[in-house]
């Protein structure tokens, strides 16, 4: 019975000996389980300082791709020119209101509709596009029997509204893509360059027509000289350099030079016809007026005036491009009213190349 008794006792002991012994191992497994934790824990922070670099491209990737988000759903805000990567820098004078590099053409041309420094130059061209295109689908077709030479006319006269319709379209598309990225902006600037070389073309085939109807072996010699020079530029525009902001004067001297090139017909218009005739059914006042505007035009662009004398006043509206772009639109509708009265003389006159009507 004692034993019986003793392992009665013992057994309780036991026991409590064993919970305790229980309590005291789960006690100790969370203390376990804890440092490793802790050494996970140690683990991702040893590896982060490790690849500090990688993490960082990747952050900087991620931040891209939300930029470009933002852009894509329009979300974006002008930003100052000294932020402005070193592509999209072109007007110093022009200070504030100008778009981030937007890598996508469906945001650059949403932007049309947003307030920035381009919003001017791109509408004043893309307006004064529709409007030749409309008045030369409207003069084209007109009958037959309003021309002295159908065929002749037309094709001259179309050859006006190709070279003004090109260099406004080339126009607009470049300001409205421009910031898109560096290769782009660099293309769509020579074909800019290059519709300004093609208006100017375009702009004396008709004139050259009319001036010289009853002499067509000068015209055809003009006509030569022009072309070639004219090709001469566009070749000129195609080289990078020519784009960049220190060239700014070059480039309006050469287009200018190029509109320069009408003096020499006209001299010989007038002397031929006399001042007086020259003036009244030769038109000559309208293309004076014509090349008032355009050099008028490209003497801003090049001096950057008025901004360069009011700083961040002309960010967004009447920037000296903005007048440039004006004064081209006026200059081709000006050259245009003193074509279509020559074309009027002309069919008054006649076809033929008599003395009172040899013009």
């Amino acid at each position: 019975m004692r034993r019986r008794d003793q392992e009665t006792e013992a057994r309780p002991s036991e026991q409590k000996e064993q919970q305790h012994g229980d309590e005291q191992m789960e006690s100790e497994e969370p203390w376990q389980e804890t440092e490793e934790e802790v050494e996970e824990e140690k683990a991702p922070d040893e590896g982060f300082m490790g690849m500090t670099p990688l993490l960082q491209a990747h952050h900087a990737m991620e931040k891209m791709e939300e930029f470009v988000h933002k852009v894509w759903e329009g979300r974006w805000r002008v930003i100052p020119h000294d932020v402005l990567p070193d592509w999209l820098k072109d007007n110093e004078y022009l200070q504030h209101g100008h778009r981030p590099p937007m890598p996508s053409f469906r945001a650059c041309f949403r932007s049309i509709f947003r307030i920035h420094t381009e919003t001017g130059n791109i509408w004043t061209h893309l307006l004064g596009c529709l409007f030749f295109m409309c008045l030369g689908i409207f003069y084209m077709f007109r009958p037959n029997m309003s021309f002295v030479a159908p065929v002749q006319e037309k094709v001259a006269i179309g050859m006006f509204f190709l070279g003004a319709i090109l260099c406004l379209s080339f126009s607009w598309v470049f300001h409205t893509v421009y910031c898109h990225s560096e290769g782009v902006s660099r293309v769509f600037s020579k074909l800019d360059y290059s519709g300004i070389a093609f208006l100017i073309m375009g702009s004396f085939v008709p004139w050259l027509y009319y001036s010289f109807y009853c002499s067509p072996q000068p015209c055809v010699i003009y006509l030569m000289v022009i072309c070639v020079l004219g090709i001469s530029a566009i070749v000129v525009s195609q080289c990078d350099f020519f784009a960049t902001p220190q060239y700014r004067g070059v480039r309006a001297g050469v287009f200018v030079g190029l509109g320069l090139s009408g003096v020499v017909p006209t001299f010989h218009f007038m002397i031929s016809e006399g001042f007086l005739r020259a003036t009244t059914m030769g038109q000559m006042g309208w293309l004076f007026l014509m090349a008032t505007l355009y050099i008028t035009g490209a003497c801003l662009y090049a001096a950057r005036i008025p901004e360069r004398y009011f700083p961040g006043k002309c960010d967004i509206w009447f920037h000296s491009h903005q007048l440039f772009h004006i004064l081209v639109v006026a200059g081709a509708f000006v050259h245009f009213h003193g074509v279509s009265n020559l074309q009027e003389f002309r069919y008054t006159a006649g076809g033929g190349c008599t003395e009172g009507n040899a013009l």
